[in-house]
């Protein structure tokens, strides 16, 4: 389950442009929350920066402390500076309780050295790194398991394999799609060998013509 992360933002006073320009000089970003009434809001732009970079960001359930008021919130969508690489936008999306949303949920896969394929040199082609699914607002996984045990080339790992969090459905209409396959390399693997030639019988060596 996603983590709650408690994180303080303030009421921004100002609207338009100039408002916001004002709030970026200070150091802070401008985030927009959602689900009722739209509130602009201001972060810590460094808070907000490292927790974006930390991974798990748009899965983190934040409790926004909003001058003094608790809101339940998730990110839905940021934007960074394209020469900075920082902030610049925030939308967050209330919760309330009994909520579900669609959220995309990292696949992580385990157990790659008890797969004989990828021993013998297969390749894992990934066909979702991410899987849309709804969730409910109390139980956003941070991610999903997929255990590579066993497989070999050309088997496929599908979403029916994987354990998901109670109450965690995907959203795509093929209830059993392939989340990832494993191929052989070009050269056909490292099987075990045959000898280049079929051992044939032996020769009986030739005898040896009697001196007349």
């Amino acid at each position: 389950m996603a983590e709650t992360k408690k994180l303080a933002a303030a009421v921004r006073s100002g609207t338009g442009k100039g408002a916001a320009r004002s709030v970026r000089r200070e150091g802070r970003i401008v985030l927009y929350g959602g689900g009722e009434a739209p509130q602009p809001l201001s972060l810590d732009k460094k808070s907000v920066s490292q927790l974006i970079f930390a991974g798990h960001f748009l899965t983190t359930i934040f409790e926004l402390d909003i001058d003094g008021k608790k809101e339940r919130a998730i990110p839905r969508d940021y934007q960074l500076d394209v020469i900075k690489d920082t902030p610049i936008h925030v939308d967050f999306l209330r919760l309330k309780p009994g909520s579900r949303l669609r959220v995309q949920v990292p696949v992580h896969f385990t157990n790659q050295e008890a797969s004989p394929g990828i021993k013998r040199g297969g390749a894992l082609n990934i066909v979702y790194h991410t899987v849309e699914m709804w969730a409910p607002a109390d139980n956003i996984p941070e991610a999903i398991t997929a255990d590579l045990a066993g497989m070999d080339f050309n088997d496929s790992l599908h979403i029916s394999a994987i354990p998901l969090p109670e109450g965690c459905k995907p959203t795509n209409p093929d209830k059993n799609f392939t989340v990832a396959s494993l191929t052989p390399p070009a050269g056909g693997g490292a099987e075990e060998e045959a000898p280049a030639a079929a051992a044939a019988p032996a020769a009986a060596p030739a005898k040896e013509e009697k001196k007349k």
